[in-house]
């Protein structure tokens, strides 16, 4: 994809002046919004991120927005996508950072929509510093991050009474090397931990754990696209957590946790049987679940 063109600001519109007694006007300097747009089902967005979005001159979005969501802006909005996907980024973070200050300093509403929530894992505190420092007003809107919308369409809390204290959102992607996470303290038991990009480092992550003296029989719930049509859940265990999660393409969660053995299949339904092959119930256990369902 070639890389967007941006005309630079003209002097006078950085500082926001206006010309009088018939001189051309100049229009003072715009704004950013940082939105989050959810985990991809456009239901999730909230009212405030939608007036957002309908308002834009410009948005400036991620790949992982969806169409659906992309297609609630106005049609005379310009659309510029800085898709990100592993070793291959439409732009780098800087040039995302400065295309944003361009476009404000010629005077126009600018939405930088990402997925998720901003300011989780989504460099949304790197983009608004920028803004302050360019002296762009700069806004931030939150989302829906996944992992709230994959424990809740699973129906497995990420906290839970007797199951679930605490609940720690880390990153499995790291520039070089493994994450440079304190396992220790993620091996506890009675806790939730969430792993975003974590797929292809899914069997470190469950040595690391392990090894720290997290059970290997730990329920575990890989959910892949969470919220969208083409959502999929895999119910494990720790212990086979890199094979759970081995072939997947779309976005997915890692989650390990005991509330996670309360996770359902997409198919339920109230009176339905859980079980894949419909006969007998699904119950969930903590050791030997390795169950697709889709």
């Amino acid at each position: 994809m070639a890389r967007p063109t941006v005309r630079s600001a003209s002097p006078r519109s950085r500082t926001g002046l206006v010309a009088l007694g018939g001189g051309e006007s100049v229009r003072a300097p715009g704004r950013v919004t940082l939105v989050g747009a959810g985990p991809g089902d456009p239901e999730l967005l909230t009212i405030k991120a939608l007036k957002a979005l309908q308002a834009a001159e410009v948005i400036v979005h991620d790949g992982l927005v969806s169409s659906e969501i992309l297609d609630l802006a106005s049609a005379s909005a310009r659309r510029i996508d800085v898709a990100k996907r592993k070793s291959r980024h439409t732009l780098p973070q800087d040039d995302i950072n400065q295309l944003l200050v361009a476009l404000a300093r010629e005077g126009l509403n600018v939405v930088r929509l990402k997925g998720g929530d901003p300011f989780l894992f989504g460099r949304g505190g790197e983009e608004l510093a920028v803004c302050r420092q360019a002296g762009i007003d700069c806004q931030v809107i939150p989302g829906v991050t996944a992992a709230l919308a994959a424990s809740a369409g699973a129906g497995a809390p990420l906290t839970h009474r007797g199951a679930a204290q605490a609940v720690t959102f880390v990153t499995g992607h790291a520039a070089h090397g493994e994450p440079d996470l304190d396992w220790a303290a993620l091996a506890r038991p009675n806790q939730t931990v969430v792993v975003y990009m974590g797929v292809s480092t899914a069997g470190l992550i469950a040595q690391r754990l392990t090894a720290a003296g997290r059970a290997g029989s730990t329920p575990a719930l890989v959910v892949e696209n969470a919220s969208r049509p083409d959502e999929r859940r895999i119910l494990t265990t720790l212990d086979t957590l890199a094979v759970a999660a081995e072939g997947l393409k779309g976005p997915a969660l890692l989650m390990v946790g005991e509330a996670m053995a309360m996770a359902q299949p997409l198919s339920v339904h109230p009176g339905e049987s859980r079980d894949p092959s419909g006969e007998s119930e699904w119950v969930p256990a903590f050791a030997g679940m390795n169950g697709v369902f889709e």
